[in-house]
């Protein structure tokens, strides 16, 4: 029948006398609800002559548009996300890199609040992806076909565009301003849509199983989008209050889809797949009786959808009488059962199950006909509740007692026992017209018993081993698994307090489904007297019973036959299917169920929000986080194997730890984000948790034998000579300084995040800084100094002095600002006392050697300068980093420091533009605020600015130091590029005012440093570059300056002094930002 939305509320469906199933209208009968409306005839139609226009009307004039959330999102999302996937996958790493920069930026305009901006960024991303797909895709060369391909390009642009339509509709704004075209948009996705996705629904399927089949993947596609597109929806923007105001039915005019569109739909049903496979067969397409059979079930199938689909509503379209509709579905879905039967006979029966036929020939037809299409016309009668009283109660039974006693003959069963199926036929179909549970049970016993006779009959005495097992264990499965299937109906109608019955059957089945699948799917091989073959378990029987399974848990959950339990436990199960798809470990069924089973309770445990317990208690927070680290630790084989298949190699130790912390750090993330989110310590645990993930996947640092994993597939692995014989050996670097590294971030992240309260204790701030520094020093050490031991110390001095200048700057304590210069000056002291011991004593040992040695010797000796000259490169950008980063924290402090210093003279003036209103306070307010002031800390922003002076000045040298060793960087390593002074001079961007170096320079004069330093910068290297062609006669001066002669130098310095002008003009402009016709002279002053 119609969906709820669609009956008026005076409107009941029919139900019949007996207890078979209801009849199903479909037409919008009904009129206004007799509370608006009580002179409404309750015979008289919507759709009826007179009342029909005048309701039109009503309705086209209160029909308003209301901005909402578009409700639509689930259905869309089923059709374009799978095609949006598969145009990613054609379109390759050019779409996806285009995609996701657009998306990026669309993402940042939108967070700053720039709706339209972000609403033009996605669509310009769609549109340069588009553009991408087209040059980078290969459909040219794949289809070989220059109109094919043209036609999959178009096809891949229309579901682009769909998309971008998609993502235009979740804009609140486009729904406020243009309401229109929002309508529009909705009514174009779904009339657009259902054709495009089963189009590259069935590319997709034919690319990976191959185009014998393609018209009917077509057919099926087309079947499924039809249900969820063209069936009558009522549209998301449309005003709910409505559907009340017309007694609880919807008008036309709030439909999503028109006549024109629902006609499309049925055509495109109906025709296109026949169409399609006409195309793609025609050379056989009359070529025998199979064909034929292929073209009719193409077309009737459909039609008979077509017409179950009428039903909810499909036809509406069509005529709004519903006795004529029910003689459209009786007389033409008869004629469609018929011809459907017969060719699935052809095509299917006798083609494929011809070995279980027992009977000869012509009886065989007969009874085949007699029972396929005595059921399909039973079941469809009992669809379309035509069962309504006693004799065609009587018939329903006769046929369903024929039926049975004709497929039992069928297969061979003993005529002896030919009541058995009889029995169990008219138990069934006294089970369907009177709803007798003893019935259906009765059955379900009688039917276990078929099929227990029927495996014994054809595969109990073959001696074939399947997928690792015997085929007589294969048969005890698959009996108890379709036995179990056949009592699970039953177990749901029973009471509610027997509803555990139906949770165990459930959870036994999907059990034996996954072991059933698992060996099928991951245990290929058959072996048949010594004969081995490959049985390949198809993939998409896999997704399928997937699929089906989840549907059938939420339908039972929403009729409340199964407990919140149950779904979890079989929603995991199903779910856990999908990895055999992606993952090719034999245990990864069992694996990803045991992980589902871990990481899902807080999302299908705890959801209902109406119970007192829908939250987590903190011990079961602690107990389910501990459920999920043991079952990460045990999927830790699957993990190995799909690092060795990404790696192409053995992962190491330290990476599979890496990743089993960070999947219990991500699979603890709805613990923490659902049921603790108002405990902050909770979140800062699982991002420490996370990044030490993190950091060992990254890093990789040895791990103790105790702790490794010995794999047997890692084991396996490394007796493999491959890489000797490949690379050789090679000297491998130590590794263990990586878990100081990782213990200097982490005690950082755990300092930032308050896990370690170094802001409040002043003893754990000392500790913090120590440890720090010498883990960073050690690190440093033994990472790029490994053969500088004189260095180690002082380089450990170094890291410790800096990581506590920058703890205390950002902490001070009350005797911090003291202490604190002469650590900044302890830290410039070492700068050159570690530059001039590094290699001292080794050119010592080169020069005190003294003679000329031979080769060796030679070489030695420039290997050693080479590594001094190395190493003393290193220390300058190890200091360069210490003084750049002591800038910015000073940088830092003393702008909060100002910012501080401005909100306490507001407050200064508020409360004195305030005290004559608090004189009127009560005495007891006026105590209590001179408590609250009194508990204000001693070291407020006076002492800091009295005490802390020296910061401007420290940050300054720091700024300055840091300059001047990214310049000899510069010189060094790039021989003095011109280009790089303009990376490195906003690092005097750093500089502070001071009261010694800097007095004169305010926030306005900020960038005059930086451009004063550029214009110098360039101008002595282009003296030094002239100086030096000239006195060094280096032979390409003369394309770098214009010849060999005096002349040319003394030319190109003329025409650098003519650049004079527009440098000092510049920085005076820099300087002053007062000088408005400054930049009309530069411009006109610069040659």
């Amino acid at each position: 029948m119609l969906p709820p939305e669609f009956q008026p509320r005076s409107f009941r469906p029919y139900i019949s006398p007996s207890m078979s199933a209801p009849t199903f209208p479909t037409t919008f009968n009904g009129g206004y609800s007799p509370e608006r409306n009580p002179n409404r005839s309750p015979n008289s139609g919507f759709y009826s002559n007179s009342s029909s226009n005048s309701s039109s009307t009503r309705s086209l004039k209160s029909s308003r548009f209301s901005p909402s959330y578009f409700l639509h999102n689930p259905r869309i999302a089923i059709a374009l996300v799978p095609c949006a996937a598969f145009l990613l996958d054609l379109g390759g790493t050019p779409v996806i890199a285009t995609l996701t920069v657009g998306l990026m930026i669309s993402y940042i305009f939108d967070a700053v609040n720039f709706k339209s901006g972000s609403f033009f960024a996605v669509w310009l991303s769609l549109l340069f992806s588009q553009i991408a797909f087209f040059f980078s895709s290969s459909l040219f060369v794949t289809f070989h076909s220059i109109p094919l391909a043209l036609l999959a390009i178009f096809v891949c642009g229309q579901a682009n565009f769909l998309i971008g339509v998609w993502a235009s509709l979740q804009f609140k704004w486009i729904q406020i301003e243009y309401p229109t075209i929002v309508l529009a948009l909705e009514r174009l996705l779904f009339a657009c849509v259902p054709l495009t996705a089963s189009v590259l629904f069935t590319w997709a399927t034919v690319s990976a199983v191959g185009m014998n089949n393609a018209s009917y993947y077509l057919m099926a596609f087309n079947c499924v989008f039809y249900w969820i597109f063209s069936v009558p929806r009522v549209s998301s923007f449309k005003l709910k209050q409505e559907v009340s105001y017309h007694g609880g039915e919807v008008p036309v005019d709030n439909l999503i889809l028109g006549q024109l569109e629902s006609c499309v739909h049925t055509l495109n049903l109906l025709h296109f797949p026949l169409l399609f496979h006409i195309a793609s067969h025609y050379a056989v397409t009359f070529s025998s009786a199979a064909s034929v059979c292929d073209l009719l079930l193409l077309f009737f199938i459909p039609f008979l959808f077509q017409l179950y689909a009428s039903t909810r509503g499909a036809l509406w379209w069509v005529t709004k009488n519903e006795h004529q509709l029910r003689g459209i579905r009786v007389v033409n879905g008869a004629v469609a059962l018929v011809i459907v039967v017969i060719c699935l006979e052809v095509r299917v029966v006798f083609n494929s199950f011809g070995r279980y036929i027992q009977v000869p020939s012509p009886l065989n037809y007969l009874l085949v006909t007699t029972a396929m299409l005595g059921g399909a016309a039973a079941a469809g009668a009992y669809a379309l509740g035509m069962i309504a009283d006693a004799f065609s109660s009587v018939a329903f039974t006769a046929l369903a007692v024929i039926v049975s006693a004709a497929g039992a003959i069928v297969v061979g069963f003993p005529m002896l026992f030919l009541p058995l199926p009889s029995v169990a036929g008219f138990y069934l179909a006294r089970f369907l017209t009177k709803k007798s549970l003893p019935s259906y049970f009765v059955f379900v016993a009688l039917g276990s018993l078929m099929v227990i006779w029927f495996v014994l009959q054809n595969y109990w005495d073959l001696n074939i081993w399947l997928a690792g097992m015997s085929l007589k264990s294969f048969c005890k499965l698959i009996v108890a698994s379709v036995v179990l299937a056949m009592a699970v109906p039953g177990l749901a109608l029973l009471p509610s307090k027997l509803h555990f019955l139906t949770e165990v059957g459930l959870i036994s089945h999907a059990l034996l489904l996954c072991y059933i699948e698992d060996r099928f799917f991951n245990y290929s091989s058959i072996y048949y007297y010594g004969l081995e073959d490959d049985v390949m378990y198809p993939s998409y029987m896999v997704v399928l019973t997937t699929f089906v399974g989840l549907a059938l848990v939420r339908r039972l959950s929403v009729d409340h036959r199964i407990g919140p339990k149950a779904v979890w436990i079989l929603t995991c199960l199903y779910s856990s299917k999908l990895a055999m798809m992606f993952i090719t470990s034999k245990a990864v069924l069992w694996v990803s169920a045991v992980l589902l089973l871990a990481v899902s309770p807080p999302l299908l445990l705890y959801k209902d929000k109406s119970r007192t317990d829908s939250k987590m208690k903190p011990w079961q927070g602690y107990a389910h986080a501990s459920v999920v680290a043991l079952s990460v630790w045990f999927c830790r084989e699957t993990i190995i194997e799909s690092l060795q298949w990404w790696n192409g190699r053995p992962p190491s130790d330290g990476l599979v730890l890496g990743f089993c912390i960070l999947l219990s750090g991500l699979a603890c993330v709805p613990i923490v984000a659902l049921h603790f989110s108002h405990i902050m310590s909770a979140k800062r645990c699982l991002v420490l948790v996370v990044a030490t993930g993190l950091l060992f996947i990254l890093m990789q640092p040895p791990i103790p034998l105790l702790w490794t994993h010995h794999s047997d597939l890692i084991k396996t692995a490394n007796q493999s000579a491959d890489d000797i014989s490949i690379y050789g050996f090679m000297a491998s670097k130590p590794t263990w300084p990586s878990w100081l590294l990782i213990a200097a971030i982490l005690l950082t992240l755990a300092a930032v995040t308050s896990i370690i309260p170094i802001k409040y204790i002043v003893e754990l701030r000392v500790s913090y800084s120590i440890a720090m520094g010498i883990a960073l020093g050690i690190y440093i050490s033994a990472e790029y100094f490994l053969q500088a031991a004189i260095l180690h110390a002082l380089i450990i001095i170094t890291m410790v002095c800096t990581s506590a200048f920058v703890v205390f700057t950002h902490f001070p304590s009350a005797s911090s600002t003291k202490l604190l210069p002469w650590v900044f000056a302890l830290l410039v002291a070492l700068f050159p006392v570690t530059y001039l011991l590094e290699g001292q004593v080794r050119i010592k040992s080169i020069v005190g050697d003294g003679g000329v040695g031979d080769m060796v010797e030679d070489d030695y000796r420039l290997t050693t300068l080479l590594a001094v000259e190395g190493a003393r490169t290193s220390l300058l950008g190890l200091y360069a980093a210490i003084f750049m980063l002591i800038a910015l924290e000073i940088k830092f402090e003393l702008a909060s420091l100002m910012r501080e210093k401005g909100l306490e003279r507001g407050g200064i003036k508020h409360s004195q533009s305030d005290h004559s209103s608090s004189a009127n306070f009560p005495p007891k307010l006026r105590s209590m605020q001179q408590r609250r002031a009194s508990t204000v800390p001693t070291f407020t922003i006076k002492r800091m600015a009295a005490e802390g002076a020296w910061m401007p000045a420290v940050g300054n040298v720091a700024t300055v130091m840091c300059f001047a060793i990214c310049l000899i960087l510069n010189v060094n390593l790039m021989g003095g590029s011109s280009r790089a002074i303009f990376f490195l001079a906003p690092i005097l961007l750093l500089l502070n005012q001071d009261s010694d170096f800097v007095a004169g320079f305010g926030d306005k004069q900020r960038y005059f440093p930086v451009t004063v330093v550029i214009s110098a910068y360039l101008v002595l290297t282009a003296l030094y570059s002239i100086w030096e062609d000239i006195w060094h006669g280096n032979p390409g001066w003369g394309i770098e300056i214009g010849g060999p002669d005096w002349f040319f130098a003394v030319k190109n310095v003329a025409l650098l002094i003519l650049t004079f002008p527009s440098h000092i003009l510049f920085n005076q402009f820099v300087w002053s930002y007062t000088n408005a016709g400054s930049v009309n002279a530069i411009a006109h002053s610069t040659p």
